[in-house]
């Protein structure tokens, strides 16, 4: 049995989408996968991997358009292999003391490629974020890191338990 190739492809406006998808690939290497990381504007052809795991970063209710853009350039080849997407961008805890549904661009793409879940994960800006906005929120108090590590990893044990057993 040859191991299952995994792209994780992600769309990140500063960062925080790209540390969420660069620990879903360690963790899916650590339990004997063959993950690439990359981001999804360097993603044109997927037909080289055995499932894809594809994230973008959430502003305002919108998601990444380079996680968007990735899903309709590959919409063919996508169909027909295992795919998951994720979300990050909820600036509190609420992504960890519920489900949050996929905005309705990310249900859209899942529709269009067949993805087989999705999840949200908290995002983050920091006082090292680049960007008015995140100066204005962090000078507020409303900024943090609300990324969780165990959940992540955990969502990624669940990917890897399913790609396994198929």
């Amino acid at each position: 049995m040859s191991t299952k190739r995994v792209l994780i492809a992600y769309g990140t406006k500063h960062g925080a989408t790209a540390g969420i998808a660069e620990q879903i690939g360690r963790t899916l290497r650590e339990d004997g996968l063959d993950a690439v990381v990359l981001p999804a504007d360097d993603v044109h052809d997927v037909r080289a991997y055995d499932a894809v795991v594809l994230g973008g970063s959430l502003y305002a209710g919108h998601w990444s358009s380079k996680a968007r853009h990735c899903a309709e350039r590959n919409a063919d080849s996508l169909r027909h292999r295992p795919v998951w997407m994720f979300s990050s961008g909820p600036l509190d805890r609420s992504a960890e003391e519920k489900d949050i549904p996929p905005v309705a661009a990310v249900a859209r793409e899942m529709q269009l490629v067949g993805a087989r879940e999705h999840m949200t994960f908290g995002g983050s800006i920091t006082a090292r974020t680049p960007g008015f906005l995140a100066k204005v929120l962090t000078r507020q108090g409303k900024g943090g890191d609300f990324r969780n590590p165990e959940r992540i990893q955990q969502w990624a044990h669940h990917i890897s338990a399913e790609l396994v057993a198929a």
